[in-house]
C-alpha cells in the first residue's frame, strides 16, 4: 500500500512516498481504509524531531476519515464511514497511508451529510475546542477568546462558542488581509495583531471587562497576552506552542484576577469525554450552525508540500490529504 514515511526526522523535505505491507487486523483494532487525512502542526513538530516520544521511521498523521474494512469483534459494521484521532503518527504509524489499524474507541461514525474531506478535518481541532470549552466551565453568555481565527483550533473554538450562545467571542489575525478575510466569513470580533495588541483589542471589544475563558493553541507571547486579557475569575486553557514553548507572564494577572491557567492534551481524554464531545459537535455541523473550513486539499504524494503550506503559508482553514 502507499504511505508517506519519514525515514528520519529532517522536516517536511524528508517525507517520501513508499510501499508498506497492508496491515492485517489484530485484536483490539479495526482495519480502516483511509480516504482522507488531516495535516496538523503536530505533524511538523514530529517530523522536525521535536517530539520526545516519536521514533523514525514513522508514517505521520493523527487524524483521518475512511471506511471500516474489517471490524473484528468491535461491534461496528463493515462499510461504515468513520473519522478518528488518537496517538497515531506519534508512537505508531498514522493516517498518511491507505489502510491503518484504529482502536474502536477512537472511531466516530460520519453522518451522510458530512463528506470525507470535511470529516478528516474535524477530529483534532473540533474535539479539542469542545472539550477545552467544557473543561474551562463554559456557559451561555460567557465571553470567550480563541486566538488564531485562521487556525483549526482557533476557528473551531470561535464557531462552537458562538453556536452555543457565548456572550462575545473574540479571535485574532496576524495580518490585515487575514482579518479582512475573517470578517468576510462572518467572524465579527477579530483583533488585527498587525495594528493592535491582543490584550488592548480584547479590552476594547469587552469595554474593559476582559474575557471569562481563553482557549489558546499558539503559545509563546500569545499565552501571556491571553492571560492579560482575562477578566476576574477567568481561565486560560493552553494546548499548543507553534509560536514557541516559552513565555513570560505577569503573575499579578493570576493573583489579582483570581485566575487559573491549565494545560490540555486531547490524547489524554477518556473515551466517554470524547464521545460526549462528538454528540455536541456533530448536530451543529449537520444543522449548519457551524461550518468547518477546508482551505486546500492535496493528493497523498504531495504530503510534504501540504505540510510546508500549513507551516509557512499559514492558510485560513484546514489542509487535507486524499488517497
Amino acid at each position: 500500500m502507499r504511505a508517506i514515511e519519514a525515514k528520519s526526522f529532517s522536516g517536511y523535505d524528508g517525507l517520501l512516498q513508499t510501499d508498506l505491507p497492508k496491515p492485517k487486523r489484530t485484536a483490539g483494532r479495526v482495519l480502516v481504509r483511509v480516504t482522507a487525512a488531516g495535516v496538523t502542526p503536530l505533524d511538523h513538530t514530529i517530523v522536525s524531531g521535536g517530539h520526545p516520544r516519536a521514533k523514525a521511521p514513522l508514517v505521520p498523521g493523527n487524524e483521518g476519515a475512511g471506511v471500516i474494512e474489517d471490524a473484528g469483534d468491535s461491534g461496528l459494521v463493515v462499510g461504515s464511514r468513520v473519522m478518528f484521532t488518537g496517538p497515531y503518527g506519534v508512537r505508531e504509524n498514522g493516517s498518511w497511508q491507505e489502510w491503518m489499524l484504529v482502536r474502536p474507541d477512537d472511531l466516530a461514525l460520519v453522518p451522510d451529510a458530512i463528506d470525507d474531506v470535511v470529516a478528516a478535518s474535524l477530529p483534532v481541532a473540533w474535539l479539542t475546542a469542545q472539550i477545552a470549552l467544557t473543561l474551562a466551565g463554559f456557559k451561555p453568555g460567557m465571553r470567550v477568546l480563541a486566538p488564531g481565527i485562521g487556525g483549526s483550533v482557533g476557528n473551531a473554538t470561535y464557531q462552537l462558542a458562538r453556536a452555543q450562545d457565548a456572550g462575545t467571542v473574540i479571535s485574532t489575525a496576524g495580518s490585515a488581509a487575514k482579518a479582512a478575510r475573517a470578517r468576510e466569513l462572518g467572524f465579527e470580533h477579530v483583533v488585527d495583531l498587525s495594528a493592535e495588541g491582543l490584550a488592548d483589542g480584547v479590552r476594547r471589544i469587552t469595554d474593559g471587562k476582559g474575557v471569562d475563558i481563553v482557549i489558546e493553541s499558539i503559545g509563546g507571547s500569545v499565552t501571556s497576552e491571553a492571560l492579560a486579557s482575562l477578566g476576574p475569575g477567568g481561565v486560560v486553557i493552553t494546548l499548543g506552542y507553534s509560536a514557541g514553548r516559552k513565555t513570560t507572564i505577569d503573575v499579578t494577572d493570576l493573583i489579582w484576577k483570581r485566575a487559573r491557567i491549565e494545560g490540555f492534551s486531547l490524547f489524554s481524554q477518556s473515551p466517554s469525554v470524547v464521545a460526549t464531545a462528538w454528540r455536541d459537535i456533530i448536530p451543529l455541523i449537520v444543522g449548519g450552525s457551524v461550518k468547518p473550513i477546508v482551505e486546500r486539499v492535496y493528493p497523498l504524494v504531495e504530503a510534504g508540500e501540504a505540510l510546508r503550506h500549513l507551516i509557512e503559508d499559514r492558510p485560513f482553514g484546514k489542509v487535507i490529504l486524499t488517497m
